[in-house]
């Protein structure tokens, strides 16, 4: 069973007042380049893997989706997002992702983000996901870019002239990787970016596009504290398409 963070009250407490979940997908920078890569969801069947509080299952909803079908392991998530929706066609279930069997056939969209990291058997995840699609059916989802994984921990350090340097540590050594976030001891799944998508291909998916997201300089000179999200690739989105 996957760690369940989410639902330790200091960790809880310390990431509801993250701005994406304060103000919903507006306060998530790398929303415009999710939506890059997301199909017309008008009439489709979506799963949201890792739904949280619900801002994406109900965007898309409003974008015209047929049904959505929201899981997250935390019953404090699943709790939010029912409270914030009002709306028949969204369904949220409490559900751990290592574990989870969808039906086959059953979807066109299968969207995730910022949790297919905390996954460490990520192979049958992907498989299980390859099932649960109609022929051509689409999988975007986001994660902590590898590279970012690798460098978080320790802390950067500085250079000369005071920009931060990121020490890549054991990017070749895959597996648990804890850091101290709100909460101490939160365990992530590092994995290299080849690893992710070869699982992928070998999954039964065709790679439609990449992207490697760090703020743009509009987005910080908006919001300056995220000047240091450009220094390395923050996080990888992915657009995949059932073959």
């Amino acid at each position: 069973m996957a760690q369940n963070i989410y639902d330790t009250p200091d960790f809880f407490a310390g990431y509801s007042q993250l701005p994406r979940q304060v103000l919903g997908l507006a306060g998530a920078p790398e929303w415009d380049a999710i939506r890059a890569l997301l199909p017309d969801v008008r009439g489709a069947r979506v799963a949201d893997l890792g739904c949280g509080f619900g801002w994406a299952s109900r965007w898309f909803r409003a974008g015209g989706a047929a049904s959505v079908l929201g899981y997250d392991l935390s019953e404090n998530m699943i709790a939010q997002a029912r409270a914030r929706t009002d709306d028949p066609a969204i369904e949220y279930r409490i559900a751990d992702l290592e574990e989870l069997t969808l039906p086959a056939s059953a979807f066109d969209l299968v969207y995730s983000a910022l949790t297919f990291h905390y996954i460490v058997d990520f192979s049958r995840l992907a498989e299980m996901i390859h099932r649960a699609l109609v022929p051509g059916g689409s999988l975007v989802f986001t994660i902590e870019h590898p590279v970012y994984m690798a460098a978080a921990h320790p802390r950067w350090t500085e250079d000369e002239d005071g920009r931060p340097t990121w020490p890549v540590n054991g990017y070749a050594d895959e597996g648990e990787r804890r850091t101290d976030w709100f909460a101490p001891g939160v365990v992530k799944q590092h994995r290299k970016l080849a690893t992710t998508l070869n699982t992928l291909i070998a999954g039964g998916f065709d790679l439609l596009r990449l992207d490697e997201f760090a703020p743009t300089r509009a987005q910080v000179t908006a919001m300056p504290e995220l000047a240091v999200e450009r220094e390395r690739p923050m996080i990888l989105l992915v657009a995949a398409r059932k073959r």
